[in-house]
């Protein structure tokens, strides 16, 4: 594969993640705003108990910069004529008999009008669960009838329920909630709403900018990695399938093989893993296809009873690209050849075979990959995944107890197998072969699961 057709092939990969990335984001903005709107179109938060001792509770103040200021923020055309959108403040006393206020104005008047005056100022807080963190403003005077100042942008005040909608623009501001005669001792039931006027123009804008970055991406990918004539290519038949001993079991149809090089770099192994990012890449898009692909497979064998040709190729394809790029890095570390972008058969030390199924059955399709394979699943998670055991189980949530983290069998044994190279400048022979053993097993579940053959895969790390 040429250079120029790598970084093809790299930028592909490259924009259909972002692309995803996009799509998924635009979809969870369409999904919001024609679903989680209240009946006036606001998003609204739940509505929680604010209190205080104090003469009043206040928001940190919040900046509005339109980029013609120093920083730029905010567009200064979204800030005319509310098109940013519209905050509201809804709040209730907890006292029936108590008259409440509400304001939202500069937050350099709020400061000056409260100057010497006892209250709280709401930092923060967090919903679930609820929680507020206050920092308490000194003070001995009284304050003003909040009601008859003249420099709020928005405010309400009067028993029961009041709310203020406020268009966003230019400025610092402060919410402010006070008594409305401006006493001691304030606590409402308070809730908080924003109407996004441009949410959904937003929405379309990603899911239109993500379908056609994810077109390009596809394009990019597809020049990138269709073969060309004269291109250096494997034999075009697989190799033989390996023939059981006399007195030994059969050979199990999936077919992985390496061929260790006779020597090999003490220091490549620490770089390895920046040397196949481009590969990482590329493989984790072919890896979303390959569970896609293999959704539709499933569906066809059902009526067909046999899996799409074309389909088979392309996933074996991705098996064999994806052994490819462990047996050069940490899955086996078994050569220093770097692996060929491609998902037919190339010349190189680490093969891949399945041989194509003439008929599948139509009922195990529907149990193998989830109740048949179970058991399998149990041990390739000990040789190949890894897995995280929580210390505290019983008295402490998993992600909040700590633990200990177990790479899996062919991780460790990778590290034994660089670390020898790296220290001894050999590679024990036995520990390749178990690491082979060990990816063997891993594949052969796995091209078992993807529906690939119906003969259950051996415990076994032999062929």
């Amino acid at each position: 594969m040429s250079g120029g057709r790598i970084v093809l092939a790299v930028f592909g990969a490259l924009a259909v993640l972002i692309a995803v990335a996009l799509l998924a984001a635009g979809g969870f903005l369409l999904w919001a705003d024609r679903t989680q709107r209240d009946e006036d179109g606001f998003f609204t938060s739940p509505t929680e108990l604010f209190e205080t001792d104090a003469n009043a509770l206040v928001s940190d103040g919040f900046d509005i910069t339109s980029s013609d200021a120093a920083d730029e923020d905010v567009p200064g055309f979204l800030l005319s004529e509310g098109r940013l959108g519209t905050v509201r403040v809804r709040a209730t006393s907890t006292d029936p008999g108590e008259s409440i206020f509400i304001g939202i104005g500069p937050e350099d008047d709020v400061r000056s009008y409260l100057d010497g005056v006892a209250y709280d100022v709401v930092e923060d807080f967090d919903v679930d669960p609820f929680r507020v963190d206050y920092r308490r403003v000194s003070g001995m005077q009284e304050p003003a009838i909040p009601s008859q100042q003249r420099f709020w942008a928005a405010s309400a005040s009067g028993a029961g329920e009041q709310a203020v909608e406020w268009p966003i623009e230019k400025g610092t501001w402060a919410i402010v909630v006070m008594n409305a005669d401006g006493s001691a001792d304030v606590a409402v039931d308070l809730d908080l709403g924003a109407k996004v006027s441009f949410i959904l123009w937003l929405a379309i804008g990603l899911l239109v900018a993500g379908a056609l970055l994810l077109l390009a991406g596809a394009l990019m990918m597809a020049f990138a990695l269709r073969s060309r004539e004269g291109e250096a290519a494997a034999p075009a038949a697989p190799p033989p399938a390996p023939v059981a001993a006399e007195g030994d079991e059969a050979p199990y149809p999936v077919q992985l093989e390496g061929t260790q090089d006779a020597e090999l770099s003490r220091f490549l192994p620490l770089v390895k893993w920046l040397l196949v990012l481009p590969h990482v890449l590329l493989l984790a898009v072919l890896w979303i296809v390959f569970f896609a692909l293999t959704v539709v497979a499933g569906v066809v064998i059902l009526f067909t009873e046999r899996y799409p040709r074309t389909i088979f190729d392309f996933n074996v394809g991705v098996l064999r690209w994806t052994w490819r790029v462990a047996f050069y890095a940490y899955g086996a570390l078994g050569t220093d050849r770097y692996p060929p972008f491609a998902l037919s058969r190339v010349d190189y030390p680490a093969t891949f075979e399945v041989p194509y199924p003439e008929r599948l059955s139509r009922g195990l399709v529907l149990v193998k990959w989830w109740l048949l394979a179970i058991p399998q699943y149990i041990v390739i998670s000990v040789l190949g995944t890894g897995f995280f055991w929580p210390t505290g189980w019983w008295g402490s949530p998993w992600w909040d107890s700590g633990g200990w983290w177990w790479p899996g069998l062919i991780g460790a044994l990778a590290l034994v197998a660089g670390g020898g190279l790296l220290l001894f400048g050999r590679y024990p022979r036995d520990v390749f072969e178990l690491l082979l053993g060990a990816n063997r097993w891993v594949y052969r579940v796995v091209a078992y699961a993807a529906l690939m053959r119906d003969e259950y895969p051996p415990f076994r790390f032999r062929r």
